[in-house]
């Protein structure tokens, strides 16, 4: 495998008032296994429309994307829900844990869609939150922890089903200063082991701890070079 994906004159468009209203347009993006890239932008930028087109939680009005060698077009439900599922772990800028259920068990919850027995789960899970530095907080509810630590507990989940990509929005949006900083140390320590990391941000100070940085302004892509070694 070459790529990890590649895209193609990608646009995406929605109907709104009668009209269409561009959001997306005529992207071309290649993300190769082990980088750590960046997508910079303001609000209402398309980022969030890119990510999710990435994520294979939305697809494009046209063009061409390619993932993991297979055209996404071509894919049926199944397979996209495979992809979202397998492929693919999603961290987001609220950690969006249940409340009501403990670290681990927050950690577990995507390993049951995955087919593991409860042992499984549970020395799974273990692993990642240790793997986070959360090993003695994963009997705790996430009202028992601060704002980091519950976003680390997202990340843990996003790696429990080792995913070929972490796709992360926004990661430190909710964040102080000074978490921010230890959650994108950890994210630096997971790119430096090989994990392939794409992230969106709004913030320049977040991006460009990214290896690899790509802008994008009224939908339109431009590239921004490496700057995670600067």
């Amino acid at each position: 495998m070459s790529t990890f994906f590649r895209m193609r004159g990608i646009c995406k468009s929605y109907f709104v008032g009668g009209e269409d209203t561009p959001v997306l347009k005529d992207i071309d993006l290649d993300l190769e296994p082990g980088e750590y890239l960046s997508v910079l932008g303001p609000s209402g930028s398309g980022k969030s429309t890119l990510m999710n087109i990435i994520g294979c939680l939305d697809v494009p009005s046209s063009g061409e994307y390619v993932l993991l060698d297979q055209e996404v077009e071509e894919m049926d439900e199944i397979g996209l829900a495979h992809v979202r599922s397998h492929e693919i772990g999603f961290i987001f800028q609220n950690s969006q844990l249940l409340p009501r259920l403990s670290a681990r068990k927050n950690v577990e919850l995507p390993l049951i869609y995955a087919g593991m027995t409860p042992k499984q789960r549970k020395r799974r899970a273990a692993e990642m939150l240790e793997r986070v530095g959360l090993a003695e907080r994963m009997d705790y509810l996430p009202t028992q922890l601060s704002g980091g630590q519950q976003q680390r507990v997202a990340i843990a989940r996003a790696l429990a089903g080792n995913p070929s990509i972490l796709l992360a929005d926004e990661p430190t949006g909710a964040l102080d200063q000074k978490t921010g900083r230890q959650v994108m140390a950890l994210f630096k320590e997971l790119n430096d082991e090989g994990r392939t990391i794409v992230m969106i941000t709004h913030d320049m100070n977040i991006a460009k701890n990214a290896r690899r940085v790509v802008h994008i302004i009224d939908g339109e892509l431009t590239e921004g070079g490496g700057v995670g070694d600067a």
